[in-house]
This record gives C-alpha cells, structure tokens and sequence, in this order.
C-alpha cells in the first residue's frame, strides 16, 4: 500500500485532486504552487511600478538645472529653458486639476553639443521612461520603413509594457530636420520619407489614444493593438538645422527679447521644410551653441561618468594611478574642435591614443603612476598616420 504524503507547506493531503512536486526531503501541493506563483508575480509588478517612480522631493526648475550642470556641460540658456520645461511636464503628469497644456520642445543645434544628453538627463531626473528613436528610419504607413507609430512601442517596451507609467514618459526624436520636406511648396507627389512622417506625427504629438501594434504593424497585421494616450508624454524633437544659423541672428526661447524676432526664426525653420501645424506643436524652442575649447576639456573630466574618470578607473584595477596633464587635455579637445563632431570624437580621441598604453595591462615592471603629456597624443597621432 502506498504511503500517505502531505505538503510541507500547508499538511493537506496529497491526492489525484491536488497533485504535487516532491523532492528529496519535502512535497508541496498544486494549492500551494498556484498561490506562491500569484505572490511573486504580484511581488514582480509592484517592482516593475517603483522602477519609473517619480521623485516628488523638491522638484523646481532650479534643482533641475542644478541636476543638469552635473551631467551637462555648457548650455546654460538651453539648461535654463528646458528646466522650466520639464517642471512643468512635472506639474502635469502629477496635478491633472491645473489642466496645463503640453508644452513639446524643438532642440536645435550642431552634433555633438549634447542634444540626446541632455534629454537621457532630464529622464533620469524625473525617474520616467524614455525613448531614444531616429527620425530617418520613419517613413509613411504603408511604405518601405518602420511607422511611426514604433516610436510609442519603442517607450512602451523601455516601461516594461508598463502603459501607465509609459504615459508619462519623454520621447527624443533625433535627426528631426531630416524630416524636413524637399521644396518649400507643397509637392503633389507623396515624400513619404519627410512631410509624409511629419503629418503622421501630428496626431501622436498633439495628444490623443493611439493603438500601438506590440510587435510591429506589418509582419502581424492581425495582432492585438496596445492603447497608449499620449496627452501626458512628452515629445522632444531635435536636429542641427545646418545653415539655418546663417540665415538669422535671432534668439530663442522663453525669454526671447522680441517677439518679432521670435517670429521670424519660427518662419525660417518653416522654410527649412518643418509644416507649420508641426511646429505649432513644439511651442519651446532650445538652441544649442557650439562647445568651446573649455567646455570640451570639462567634458574630459568633470561629469560623472567623463572619459578620463572612467580611464583611470580602469587603471585602478590594475594598482596604476592615472593623471593627465592640462596640455594633454588640451590637445585633445583641440582634435575635437577640429574634426567638428563636439563632444562625440573626445571618446574616439582617448582611446586612439590610449591604445599602446592599455595594451601593456597590467603592469608587471611596478609602475605605480602614468602621466598623460600632449607630447605622447602627439607621438601616437603621428604613428597612426604613418601607419
């Protein structure tokens, strides 16, 4: 006769109604099994919500600047609009009673001055989710290219299919004046790739329910759709605009000193070939300079994760302590001047003349301290370019 088992957990009986799992010492029933599975699925869920939890603690316009200067170096007119831009998103996805009117914004400036930074920052500030998309590989529904409608799946997907807390998230559209329509006039045939997108991206900018396809629209066409309101998300559309400079001297932003200047550079960026119903959903427009020799040299050093902190880091583990000179610091971000891509070729810089050195970790001669001098980039940038 077989021997009576009963759960370790909860002492029932094990029978042909309530089957169990036994192990070497120990049996748990079905009973059992199906309600720990709800306490960690429950336990999961309630994790998942506390990732993108908002920081209600002094949130004001100065402490988010001031959160800003820490990552962001320079741009301080930029720092200052988009701070008071991103404490209202703040006031709105937090007191719906004010009834504030979403306020997207228009980055403009050349690569490389901290576009994308500064809006994976201001995500990082406020703890909501955030998506990062290309605005070149959009084209109209229907044709060649993802719709535009991926951009919502893409920040849904970065909230953990989490679509409250998705609806109230930032998406950063980079490459936006790519966008812009090829002539100035309406043209008959369909540019599908520019004013075709920008059309599309009226209706998701401006605020209203969206279904989202959860694994993209045209390999599953019958899929269920995911529905996302994006009255609350807050769109951040960003782009170098090149030779829109050259055209006006005007400057921008809440504190603009006329308004007839104000008008003006909205009409140029019209004519660059931004629809005017588009750009009349990105009221707040940051213009971005170009970085300075100092700003470049901060950049080296002074944010948190800087490429030189995170180089002698690297040393540290090997017992080497690193240091570089102000003259190395400096010829670096003169390269970096000149090949005119700012912030993004100070990484491909250090590491190029970083190479030889790397490559004898770790050290076995009891080297304690390196030096980085200008004339050591100087002799590997000859050696590369006699290679």
């Amino acid at each position: 006769m077989a021997k009576t088992k009963y759960c370790s957990f909860c002492n029932n009986e094990i029978t042909i109604d309530n089957l169990g799992i036994e192990g070497l010492n120990a049996c748990i029933c079905f009973d059992c099994l199906e309600l720990y599975h709800k306490l960690v699925e429950l336990q999961a869920s309630e994790t998942k919500k506390q990732v993108y939890q908002l920081d209600v603690k002094n949130i004001t316009p100065k402490t988010i600047f001031l959160e800003l200067e820490k990552e962001v170096i320079g741009q301080q007119e930029a720092k200052k609009i988009l701070s008071v831009a991103l404490y209202l998103h703040y006031l709105r996805i937090t007191n719906s009673s004010l009834h504030l009117e979403k306020s997207n914004i228009l980055m403009i400036g050349p690569t490389g001055t901290g576009k994308t930074h500064l809006a994976k920052t201001m995500a990082k500030i406020l703890k909501v989710p955030i998506a990062i998309c290309d605005a070149t590989v959009y084209t109209q529904a229907g044709y060649v290219g993802e719709d535009v409608e991926n951009i919502l799946l893409r920040l849904i997907q970065n909230a953990e299919y989490d679509i409250e807390q998705a609806e109230k998230g930032i998406v950063f559209i980079d490459e936006f004046d790519k966008l812009a329509r090829k002539s100035e006039n309406p043209s008959i045939t369909r540019d599908v790739s520019g004013e075709g997108v920008q059309n599309a991206l009226l209706k998701i900018i401006e605020g209203n329910v969206i279904s989202v396809p959860p694994q993209g629209g045209r390999k599953h066409p019958y899929q269920e759709c995911l529905q996302i309101d994006t009255t609350n998300i807050l769109f951040i559309c960003a782009g170098a605009f090149e030779g829109l400079e050259e055209q006006t001297k005007y400057s921008v932003g809440f504190q603009s000193s006329k308004i007839n200047d104000h008008i003006n550079y909205l009409e140029k960026i019209k004519k660059y070939g931004i629809i005017p119903e588009l750009l009349g959903r990105l009221p707040i427009i940051a213009k971005l300079n170009e970085l300075t020799l100092e700003d470049l040299k901060l950049i080296l050093t002074k944010p948190s994760n800087a490429i030189i902190k995170q180089y002698q880091n690297i040393f540290k583990t090997c017992n080497v302590e690193l240091s570089f000179l102000d003259n190395a610091l400096d010829e670096i971000a003169t390269r970096a001047i000149k090949e005119k891509t700012g912030a993004r070729s100070l990484k491909k810089i250090v590491e190029e003349m970083m190479l030889d050195t790397l490559f004898e970790l770790p050290i076995s001669d009891g080297t304690k301290t390196i030096e980085i001098t200008n004339n050591q980039i100087i002799k590997r940038k000859e050696k590369v370019m006699n290679a």
